[in-house]
């Protein structure tokens, strides 16, 4: 029997504010993880170890910093003669032009190349989480559902349910109940941001709801879409058995990173299984110098460590001296912390230099400082702050 014609769209065009000023010169998928990864690789790999070579990445944001990481697809084995990896950026020339201003906006704009492409399953996924999925599994359990739509579902904590959609769940997997970031959820099984859909009946409904919502628009795939469907009796649950993380806060990015720096991490990123993959990665050993000390920590290729790190991920081509101390945070590449300076609980963007005997964050809320920022040589940046400091 002939495997299904499974088409991947990865929606990578959100605007990623709750990210701050990690995203102020990025796109969110292209925000840095683990050391040499990026939030993008995550879904991608998942395509090339799910045998998925049909790939489309909706853009909008930043794109420049996605073409860059993304090159012709080659690290995902998606550089393809035909097929492969495909950008969508905002187009203008036909009625479906223009900005996207939402997940299920975006999805209605690429309706007609959906169309023609005759896939039998249509996958959508964000590129702001950390997880590793077969998505081939979740297609066949879903053309053999009837459904129109599967959502895959993970458990959140009570009180972080109201940022998802939230499902109620009936007799294995049929979903009876969908509210998008409800003030008062009735569960707390959310979806996770992968959906497989049927796309001739999907994008017919899309259509309808379009024609009936006017002004207002299409939003977000939870705003009209997922409801209707759902209402109607065709959205079915696929519970996803293992670790997930949405990193699309501050906190959440930092709680990740500490996640991943545990003796036994939640995910093998270089299981040979099913191995992450990403654009580059190659830099010259790690040079921990005589007299430093680094615990529980992540080290990159390309760093020099001659100070003391803990309970952190440093990431290539970053730069401690000696005399420096660097605990429980997150370094982006290229950062340089100077002789004296103390990093407690906190961000660095890329290029970041802390000067001599400046103190960086503290206990308390998690201090973030932006891409190329100095932080003059004995300055103090309190817990929780932001440098430099957010336009209004």
């Amino acid at each position: 029997m002939a495997l299904p014609r499974i088409l991947v769209l990865v929606l990578a065009g959100g605007a990623g504010g709750r990210l701050e000023l990690l995203t102020e010169q990025r796109a969110k998928p292209a925000v840095p993880f683990a050391g040499i990864y990026r939030l993008i690789d995550f879904p991608l790999s998942n395509c090339q170890n799910s045998q998925i070579a049909d790939v489309w990445v909706s853009i909008q944001f930043h794109p420049t910093s996605l073409h860059d990481h993304l090159s012709n697809g080659r690290p995902w084995d998606l550089d393809r003669t035909a097929g492969g990896l495909l950008t969508l950026p905002p187009y203008k020339g036909t009625e479906r032009g223009g900005w996207n201003t939402g997940t299920a906006d975006s999805l209605w704009r690429q309706a007609a190349q959906i169309r023609e492409f005759e896939a039998d399953a249509l996958v959508v996924v964000s590129a702001d989480a950390v997880y590793k999925l077969d998505y081939r599994e979740v297609v066949e359990a879903h053309l053999g559902s009837g459904a129109e739509v599967t959502m895959v579902t993970t458990e959140v904590a009570a009180d972080d349910a109201p940022r998802y959609g939230i499902v109620e769940v009936a007799d294995g997997d049929r979903i009876t109940g969908y509210a998008y970031k409800p003030d008062d959820p009735a569960t707390t099984t959310a979806t996770n941001e992968v959906f497989v859909f049927s796309p001739t009946p999907t994008l017919d409904r899309l259509e309808a709801l379009n024609s009936e919502v006017g002004e207002e628009g299409l939003e977000d795939l939870g705003t009209h879409l997922l409801p209707a469907q759902t209402a109607d009796g065709f959205a079915r649950a696929y519970p996803l058995g293992g670790y997930w993380r949405d990193v699309g806060t501050i906190p959440a990015y930092w709680d990740a990173h500490r996640e991943f720096i545990a003796e036994e991490p939640p995910l093998d990123l270089d299981a040979p299984r099913w191995p992450v993959h990403t654009r580059g990665g190659r830099h010259s050993a790690a040079r921990v110098l005589s007299g430093s000390v680094v615990e529980e920590s992540l080290i990159s290729g390309g760093t020099r460590v001659g100070g003391e790190v803990r309970g952190s991920v440093i990431s290539p081509g970053v730069v401690i001296e000696r005399g420096a101390t660097v605990v429980d945070s997150v370094l982006l590449p290229g950062v340089r912390v100077r002789s004296g300076a103390t990093v407690t609980r906190a961000v660095l963007d890329d290029r970041v230099e802390v000067g001599a005997d400046a103190s960086v964050g503290g206990d308390g809320e998690i201090t973030l400082v932006g891409r190329e920022a100095r932080v003059a040589d004995g300055t103090e940046l309190a817990a929780g702050a932001r440098y430099p400091e957010p336009e209004k």
